[in-house]
């Protein structure tokens, strides 16, 4: 028989000591690999990328609409500078680049590429901060598809059915309890930085974790380890819930923060991620029941495709701001010439100047 049993410790749910370790965000899985541009370069990562045309509405063309795609590809990644450290420079060079790790490397991901950012600080005194976060908020309900060479998706396998697009180290933790630890793979370049991770939940708050400063040169794993992470069940505060119909947690990863305070010196920051793992309860323990209460009431796979189309309009509004703008954007780099190349008025002053 089965049984689904949600249990909460002071706001934080619990199961049997069921710790599990998942990778949140992998940033070795995000190469380009789709959707080329005029060159032949892939632009676009083909396991997260999203067509955000479906909030375009119909004063765009289909191929318009076409172009009108992004991904978690590294490149796309955004540096978002606090509001006294932005100005023109420190804006235009503050990016996200995939870094390409040294075959000779003593690491295992060696020849894969990581995420290398680069921020540039206040060389002021002043309490600087930066956010490096993903291009569009993560997809908690996004279903998994494939998607082809040109970005389009799929319908999802009967294998990928129940399923999650951003699930196995693209960005998603579903069925998380109390979160118990995290960790961050980076190299650190002897920067006397903070670095947080950012984390958003099922209730649709954002926190912060401190996971220590950068203070240190190579590669380290940094954790952060939950003080009121209790192990001893008997002294946990116990409260059940209804067994159907309950959405199962998760969390998603929103991004980092740097923060730079004024009496260290500013200028440029460098670094470099590979990954975010956790270990956490299970917050849902199930096994088999007599009756298939989802295939029957379907109020879960309605609460879900509600909240997803919600997420999505949300995305797709940014997205095609976003494109607007860059279409409204200058193209050309120098004027073009009012006089014809090798005319005689080219030639009169030549000679002229020679005289």
């Amino acid at each position: 028989m089965k049984k689904i049993l949600v249990l909460t410790a002071a706001a934080m749910l619990a199961g049997f000591g069921f710790a599990k370790e998942s990778t949140l965000i992998d940033f070795t899985q995000l190469d380009a690999d789709c959707c080329a541009d005029e060159n032949g370069n892939s632009t676009e990562n083909s396991r997260t990328v999203m067509d955000f045309s479906v909030a375009a509405g119909a004063t765009f063309t289909s191929d318009q609409k076409a172009l009108m795609r992004t991904s978690l590809a590294l490149p796309n990644w955004e540096v978002v500078l606090n509001s006294s450290s932005q100005n023109v420079t420190s804006v235009a060079l503050s990016t996200v680049v995939a870094a390409p790790v040294k075959e000779s490397a003593d690491v295992p991901f060696a020849g894969k590429n990581v995420m290398g950012v680069r921020v540039l600080f206040p060389t002021w005194n002043n309490n600087s901060n930066a956010k490096i976060v993903p291009p569009f908020e993560i997809q908690a309900y996004e279903p998994l598809s494939d998607a082809d060479a040109d970005g389009n998706r799929s319908e999802p396998t009967d294998e990928q059915k129940g399923k999650y697009l951003f699930e196995d180290g693209y960005g998603l933790v579903k069925n998380v309890g109390t979160l118990k630890s995290i960790a961050v793979t980076t190299m650190g370049m002897n920067y006397p930085h903070q670095l947080y991770v950012l984390l958003k939940d099922n209730d649709n708050i954002e926190r912060r974790y401190l996971m220590g400063n950068l203070l240190f040169d190579g590669w380290k794993t940094l954790v952060w380890t939950n003080p009121d992470y209790i192990s001893e069940v008997r002294t946990r505060e116990i409260r059940i819930y209804p067994i159907y119909p309950r959405g199962l947690p998760f969390v998603k990863f929103c991004g980092f923060q740097v923060t730079r305070d004024a009496r260290d010196d500013g200028d440029n920051y460098i670094g470099y991620f590979k990954d975010v793992k956790i270990i956490y309860d299970l917050a849902v323990l199930s096994s088999d029941r007599d009756i298939d209460d989802e295939d029957l009431w379907q109020i879960v796979t309605k609460k879900e495709r509600d909240r997803q189309n919600s997420e999505m309009n949300k995305f797709g509004s940014k997205q095609v701001n976003r494109y607007i703008e860059k279409e409204k954007m200058a193209k050309e780099n120098e004027f073009s010439s009012s006089l014809e190349e090798n005319s005689d008025s080219n030639a009169q002053t030549s000679t002229g100047a020679a005289k």
